[in-house]
This record gives structure tokens, sequence and C-alpha cells, in this order.
């Protein structure tokens, strides 16, 4: 709003101002008034711009007597520059004081919250000494009851241990006539121990023949698997019932391949379980895997006496897909031997837990030959350091196994 009044004031003034000169020239040109021996144009001229500048000079005067900024503008603006650069010093040392102030406060703020923090634990600290404090009283008290009582007993203890004298004296006599009847004693002990020692050979022969007896000569642990394989579940009951006869027969002949004509290799399949499984395996809405299995231990000369498992017959996994990876740390060649057994021993556990079906007597999935073991040594042995290795499906896999394995060394740079 100020500056708007003094524009206004500049408009009248100038305009007022032009106005008169305006009047002034023209007079002066009409009366072809001539100074300085001038002729009247170069006259006219000349109050012309003496004109303008008085228009400036009084506009300027009459800013400079209206405001006091036009006045400070005009006549103090070097104190004004001197004042701004001492103010702008004077806000940057502010400005750096009240970083230190806030630094500072933050400071404070966090040894504040640390004296908090140990006020509180010293408060704990003393809650806790203050219960073993009273625990001590409690257990003072009691140690001083119990002192008490020690002391009626050591009285009781001092007649009693009069009395026991007088007992021992008494033994003394006693223990002369018992030191005689120990010597007979001992040798007759003597005798006794070499009967013991006679019956103890008798016995263990009597418990190697019960042994020999019971279990005989094992052929096959329970559970061991005498023959497997993949029943079709999409097909007539007499065609399952053939097929498993076939993983019977397979049975058979594995059992005179290991063992020859030295046993009777048939194979006997309880039946009402045999049906049953061939119930199950009709019913069912994807591929069986079937094992015959050991149904007990079975010894040298009794039948083949066989159990029937089953299991879905799942994709497991894919040919090249990952199973298993793990880092490792070798320091000499002794550790790789160690190293790749347990990894093999944890991919086994990988692929149990996956669905692939563990022999039941070994626990085992998984198939690595000798040559690609040896391998896998040639290359880790040199190794030092962190590595990794890695486990991939080597084909298909699906329930029935086995797990055949592509295994990758990563060194860790």
């Amino acid at each position: 709003m100020h500056g708007i009044y003094l524009i206004a004031i500049m408009v009248i003034t100038g305009g007022i101002i032009a106005f008169i000169g305006d009047k002034l020239g023209t007079k002066i040109g009409k009366k072809r008034l001539s100074i300085f021996g001038l002729r009247p144009r170069h006259t006219s001229m000349i109050f012309t711009v003496l004109t303008g500048g008085l228009i400036t000079a009084l506009t300027m005067g009459t800013l400079a007597v209206a405001s006091q900024d036009v006045r400070t503008a005009l006549f103090g603006m070097e104190e004004l520059n001197a004042a701004m650069e001492s103010t702008r010093n004077k806000l940057v040392e502010v400005s750096d004081e009240l970083f230190l102030t806030q630094t500072e406060f933050s400071r404070a703020g966090e040894d504040l919250e640390r004296s908090r923090l140990e006020i509180e634990n010293l408060k704990s600290e003393q809650s806790e000494l203050e219960e073993e404090s009273q625990k001590l009283r409690e257990e003072t008290n009691q140690l001083a009851q119990e002192k008490s009582q020690l002391t009626a007993q050591n009285e009781d203890l001092a007649n009693s241990n009069f009395a026991l004298e007088q007992s021992n004296r008494d033994l003394e006599s006693n223990n002369k006539q018992l030191a005689e009847f120990n010597v007979t004693l001992t040798s007759e002990n003597e005798r006794l121990g070499q009967e013991n020692s006679n019956l103890e050979q008798r016995n263990q022969t009597l418990r190697n023949g019960l042994i020999a007896m019971r279990e005989g000569d094992i052929i096959f642990r329970a559970g061991e698997i005498l023959a497997s394989g993949v029943i079709d579940a999409n097909q007539t009951s007499e065609k399952i019932a053939a097929q498993i006869q076939q993983l019977a027969d397979e049975a058979s002949r594995n059992i005179s391949a290991s063992f020859g004509e030295s046993i009777d290799s048939s194979v006997w399949i309880y039946q009402p379980e045999l049906q049953g499984a061939i119930e199950t395996i009709s019913n069912s809405q994807q591929d069986v895997v079937l094992r015959i299995t050991a149904a007990g231990n079975l010894v040298r000369g009794e039948p083949i006496r066989t159990s029937l498992a089953m299991f879905p017959n799942n994709a497991v996994y894919a040919n090249g897909e990952h199973i298993l990876s793990k880092q490792y740390t070798i320091q000499t060649d002794d550790d790789a031997q160690e190293i790749l057994q347990n990894f093999l021993t944890e991919v086994n556990h990988a692929a149990v837990n996956r669905g692939v079906l563990a022999d039941p007597v070994t626990g085992s999935v998984g198939v690595i030959d000798g040559d690609q073991l040896y391998e896998m040594l040639e290359k880790i042995s040199p190794i030092r350091g962190k590595f990794y290795l890695s486990a991939y499906a080597k084909e298909n896999i699906t329930s029935i196994g086995p797990l055949r394995l592509n295994i990758k060394i990563t060194q860790r740079n």
C-alpha cells in the first residue's frame, strides 16, 4: 500500500511539472525569447531539458520527503549494506551456535537416556540385592536354628560315643571269633567260586546253542526288498495279478542268483494280502510301486515268506532338476571323503523327504557309481577353503527311484 502511495505522488508531481514546463515552453516559443544569444528554437529546447531535469529532481525530492525508505536507499545504502553484512555474519554465528546447542542437546538427551537406563538397571539390581539379602537373612536364621539343633545332637552323640566305646570292647571279643569263622568261609567260597566258573562256561555253551537254533543262518532281514516294480493301475485285476506274479518270479530269480540251489527260492505270498493288494491297485487312480519284502528274518532252509508294500508312484524330480546345494570348507586332503559322504547323506535325506522311497534296510535312495565317486574325490581334494556342492537329478525320478545324480562343484572366489 505504501508503494502505491509513492507511485501516485510521483505520477501527480511529474504531471504537474510536465504541464508547467509545457506551458512555459509554449509561452517562450510564442514570444520568441532568447537567452545567451541563442535562437528561440534552441532556447525552447533548453527549457524543455531543464523542465525534465526539474521533474526528476522534484520527484526524487518529493519521494525523499515522503518516505524514510527512499531516503535510506538514496543516502544510507552503504550503511544499510554494512548493517546487512553485519546482520548476516551474526546470523551465521547464531546458526553455528544453534547447531552446537542442538548437538549438545542431542548428546545431553543421549546421556539422559543412558542415565535413565542405568538408573533402571540399578533399581533392578537393588531389587535383586534386596531379594538376595532377604534370602540371606532367612538362610542365616535357618543356619542358627540348625546350629542349635546340631549342638543338641552333639551332646547326644557324646553320650552315644561313650556307650559305643563300651560296645566296641564287646565287639572286639566277638571279632576274634568272627575272624576264625571267616577263615573257614574263605576256603568254602573258593570252592564255590570254582564251581560257579564251571557253571558259567556250561551256560555260555547252552546260550550259543540256543541262539544258533533260534536264528540259524539268516539270509534275509525283515523288511529287506526281494523285488520291486511299478504296477499300472489302469488294467484288469487279472493283468494286475499277472504283473505281481512276474515280480514274485523276479524275486525267486534274484534269490537263486544270490544263493544258487542251496536253498528253496520259491516265494510265498499270503493270499488274503495278495487279493487285498490287487483290489487296492485296481481302485487306485495312479500307478503303484509294489515291493515284495521279507516278512521276517529268513533263515536258510525256511520257506521264503514275504509281505507286500504299496506306494503311489509320483513324479518327484525332473531331469536336471536341482536337489540340494551346500557350502563346505576344506583344509586337508583327508577332509574330501568325509565332506562328500556327508553331502550324499544330506541329498539322500532331501530326496526321501521329497518322496523318493528309501530302502527299508539301508535307508538309501541314491545311486552313484564308483567311477563318479572317484572323480568327485579327485576334484575336491585339491580345493582349499570354501566351495559349493550341488546335486541335480540325472534323469526323471519317480517314487520308485533310484535317485541317479549329477554333482557339480563350484569353488568360491
